[in-house]
């Protein structure tokens, strides 16, 4: 099948959705080509945080997300799509390739939640008191799994009281290093672009110390007239999950990318809102002992808070005509 019989419309469109998937600070770090029958992801070395995310591993994390979100883009049009990850080892920044009309045909479910796409976005607003249900919670343990992840659930006070100590160190940590303060205030608070956090969309600050360490993302140029000056009371019980890899890799990256697309996804059809808990997974002797913590074993990748929120305000996303480049290059036409 060629990518003028799957027509050019439902290609952008799968790359619009490709557009909202997460990612740290909402940097948007990939770059989309498309050709006869093939697309083509690649990461956007420009958009890696240096400070954050030295290694890139977030930033392939959200590739793979892009990733999904495609796939689902293309289910919801009745089209199959095989995807082959690292195709080529002498193009490092080549994450992906989706050949369209190829593998397995797209189910019921990826169709579901292809539906959901535009409206999952990271809630950044305190949650209510009510309890995530037990159906739930198999149901996003599951969706991990279908991409090769395990989601962890801390449900247990021992684990989540271990955990907040972790977020805490490891946001103490970050808080601390001027280089860390500087980039994320690069990222947040102004409203006038396609990229970043706006002030809206940074979440209220908390009335009383929370729970659980969040990240402040309501930015220096916040004024009293926006919410996220206004002071919440914020949940004391949140659920936290933490999605890990049984490798480090970059293909495990990737696989959990699309691990945690699915999982933020079958959250939002639940009704459930979902926010990062990034801190602990990018301080690296934070990140051991988390890893420590979930048996040792598998990689903590990526870890969000969960419940059910009151609607939250998305994030901005560019065009695609920003994000769209000549096949096999990273220039765009």
């Amino acid at each position: 099948m060629t990518e003028t019989a799957v027509s050019g419309a439902a290609v952008a469109e799968a790359l619009r959705a490709g557009t909202r998937a997460p990612s740290p600070h909402n940097t948007q770090p990939w770059l989309f080509a498309t050709r006869d029958g093939e697309i083509d992801v690649r990461l956007d070395e420009s958009r890696v945080l240096r400070v954050c995310d030295p290694d890139g591993r977030e930033a392939v994390l959200s590739c793979g997300a892009a990733v999904l979100n495609i796939r689902l883009a293309l289910a919801a049009e009745g089209t199959a799509c095989a995807t082959t990850l690292l195709p080529d080892r002498r193009e490092p920044l080549l994450l992906a390739t989706l050949r369209l009309g190829a593998g397995r045909t797209p189910s019921a479910q990826d169709r579901r939640l292809a539906g959901v796409i535009a409206a999952r976005h990271t809630h950044r607003r305190p949650f209510t008191g009510e309890a995530v249900p037990a159906a739930a919670r198999h149901v996003l343990v599951r969706a991990a799994a279908d991409e090769g992840a395990r989601l962890h659930l801390l449900d247990g006070p021992g684990q989540f009281d271990t955990f907040a100590a972790l977020l805490r160190r490891a946001e103490h940590v970050q808080r601390h290093d001027p280089a860390f303060v500087a980039e994320l205030a690069e990222w947040t608070g102004r409203g006038d672009r396609g990229d970043g956090i706006p002030a809206a969309a940074g979440g209220p600050r908390p009335s009383s110390e929370p729970a659980l360490s969040l990240r402040d993302f309501r930015g220096a140029d916040a004024t009293d007239a926006t919410d996220a000056t206004v002071a919440r009371e914020y949940e004391r019980t949140p659920l936290v999950a933490v999605l890990t890899t049984p490798g480090d890799t970059r293909r495990d990256a990737l696989r959990a990318g699309q691990a945690l697309q699915r999982v933020l996804l079958t959250a939002t059809a639940a009704g459930l809102s979902a926010s990062f808990l990034a801190q602990p997974v990018e301080v690296p002797r934070v990140r051991a002992e988390l890893r420590s913590l979930l048996g040792g074993r598998d990689f903590p990748q990526t870890a969000w808070r969960l419940g059910h929120g009151h609607p939250g305000t998305p994030t901005p996303r560019r065009a695609l005509d920003e994000v769209v480049t000549r096949p096999g290059t990273g220039e765009r036409p």
